[in-house]
């Protein structure tokens, strides 16, 4: 409770009384500060009164017309108050819009006399992503000499989203393809929660099979198997080239692409998966994240996708730089390889390549073109970034990983060759 300026000089006059009657000797200035003094208590008595009423019967709401909206947008916020019965004392409620929302006009509201029921509306704009909570409203009371402020809490938020892309499809032409997979059942028995079947027992059962209650009640050993189910390592491999600028905002090829890696990356925290990402800019790798599971592992993954803006100016990548060196670097390489291979060393095509070209027989000549294939093969996966990144992955393959490539495809050819390569190896 806070004493207004008003009230402060009651009390300064109750002092003023009883002091000017000690040093006088007049019994009246005590009579008079007596009086001012017990009206002063009598006023305070009646308002916490009529506050403890008031509490106890009000209604206050505090409500967005949105529960979620995109930056730029507007909605509308209402604040209101209801009492059963009319009250003596001058009431005034204050919104609490999140600081982060650009309101209209202030939304305030005020209750005296025999109003009982008032709302107010006003428009907000929300200029920032982010899940913004209202704060408590503000109910301050007041009789002219003694105020109070009780704060109201709020539940009501707003989640601002950025603008995304809308009616995405993945698929080939009319046929949609599902992103989010279900539980990886491994079709084996083993450990597990789900029940694969009660059989009886069979020589090689472990003992700790052995259902007692079953092997009781049906008069032979059975035993209990259950359904063994596994994780699924996913792999998000995301291109954010600057070519992938291109779009209206909200819209671009970047977006479409970073809403997939969300799904991709929701499904794999909703299934316990291990997640992995990495990002490809103009010069190469610029993230990676090996997969793993845990809250911190998907919550750094889905802040990087968010976080993720077209590449800066290329870099020349090491993988670049090789093929810049043109055939010079691969005759080296051949020479070498050529060594190798006649000491059982390498079987890999350079090697086999270069053993070929070192002979003129009729055999040589008939497989070198085939080899020759694939070396150009290899060179033209290598000369682009998003490409390098990909063999990055696979170059030690898990088990059952699931690798999610996110690009787009202006270069068609690259890319075959980079899925055929990737579909090679997992």
């Amino acid at each position: 409770m806070r004493l207004t300026r008003q009230a402060w000089g009651y009390y300064i006059l109750v002092v003023t009384l009883a002091a000017l009657g000690a040093v006088f000797a007049r019994p009246v200035l005590f009579a008079g500060s007596a009086l001012v003094g017990v009206w002063m208590l009598t006023r305070q008595y009646l308002f916490v009164h009529e506050l403890t009423n008031a509490l106890q019967t009000i209604s206050m709401t505090q409500s967005s017309s949105k529960t979620s909206t995109t930056t730029g947008k507007s909605s509308t916020v209402t604040l209101g108050a209801k009492l059963e019965e009319s009250t003596k004392l001058y009431l005034v409620l204050a919104n609490g819009v999140p600081p982060a929302a650009v309101i209209d006009e202030p939304l305030q509201l005020t209750i005296e006399g025999d109003t009982v029921h008032k709302t107010q509306t006003t428009t907000v704009q929300w200029p920032v992503a982010g899940a913004h909570q209202f704060r408590p409203a503000r109910l301050t009371a007041s009789n002219g000499l003694f105020s109070e402020t009780i704060s109201h809490e709020s539940s009501a938020t707003v989640i601002v989203e950025p603008p995304t892309p809308r009616n995405i499809h993945i698929g080939a032409g009319g046929t949609r393809v599902s992103l989010v997979q279900g539980e990886h059942e491994t079709g084996r028995v083993g450990s597990g929660l789900e029940l694969a079947e009660l059989r009886e027992y069979t020589a090689g059962d472990s003992a700790g099979q052995i259902d007692w209650k079953a092997t009781a009640r049906l008069a032979t050993p059975h035993v209990r198997t259950y359904k063994a189910e596994t994780d699924r390592p996913t792999m998000i491999v995301i291109d954010h080239r600057d070519h992938l600028a291109m779009g209206p905002v909200g819209e671009t090829k970047l977006d479409y692409l970073r809403e997939i890696g969300l799904t991709i990356a929701a499904s794999a925290q909703q299934l316990g998966d291990p997640l992995g990402y990495i990002s490809v800019g103009n010069g190469g790798i610029t993230s990676r994240i090996q997969p793993t599971t845990g809250v911190e592992a998907y919550t750094r993954i889905r802040r990087e996708l968010l976080e993720l803006e077209p590449s800066e100016l290329a870099v020349t990548t090491r993988s670049q730089r090789s093929t810049q060196t043109g055939l010079d670097t691969r005759t080296t390489e051949f020479t070498e390889l050529e060594s190798r291979s006649q000491r059982g060393v390498s079987t890999s095509p350079d090697s086999a390549l270069a053993v070929l070209t070192s002979r003129e027989d009729e055999f040589a000549r008939q497989l070198r073109p085939f080899y020759e294939k694939q070396i150009v093969y290899k060179t033209r996966i290598q000369t682009d970034p998003f490409a390098t990144a990909v063999e990055s992955v696979i170059v030690k393959p898990r088990r059952n990983t699931h690798m999610v490539l996110c690009t787009d495809d202006s270069n068609p050819s690259k890319l075959k060759a980079t899925v055929r390569s990737a579909r090679a190896r997992f």
